[in-house]
């Protein structure tokens, strides 16, 4: 099994990333530094679907030597594409925070599987 692990370069990182799942955003990433966000619930689903806005979140993960550490925030994803740092309400938040949840399992199993690496993520 250690045969077949790779060092974790940034373009490999990258691939490792999109096969999760669309969170990654690979147009903000740099060598060392990755950014994730996900729109988890709509807040106006009336509205023309590029006008629409969505309670979610989004991730820095920054890579230190062997160690990955990583900020977390919740906002309101607005009709101008941009996160604004906003609190949703109860119910909206649970569903940000479980979304936040499962991708943690997911990155976490993607870069323990490929690179063997073992990694804490904060939680929102």
């Amino acid at each position: 099994m250690l045969d077949s692990i790779k060092e974790p370069t940034h373009n490999r990182l990258i691939a490792t990333f999109k096969a999760v799942g669309p969170y990654v955003r690979e147009e903000h990433c740099i060598d060392g530094c990755y950014v994730f966000d996900c729109l988890s619930v709509c807040i106006n689903d009336k509205k023309e679907p590029e006008k629409r806005e969505f309670w979610g979140w989004w991730m820095e993960l920054t890579k230190e030597g062997e160690h990955f550490s990583s900020v977390s925030r919740v906002g309101r994803y607005d009709s101008r594409g941009k996160w604004v740092i906003e609190e949703p309400g109860t119910s909206e938040l649970e569903e940000v925070k479980r979304t936040h949840e499962v991708f943690l399992e997911k990155i976490k199993t993607a870069l323990k599987e490929k690179f063997d690496l073992d990694i804490e993520l904060n939680s929102l």
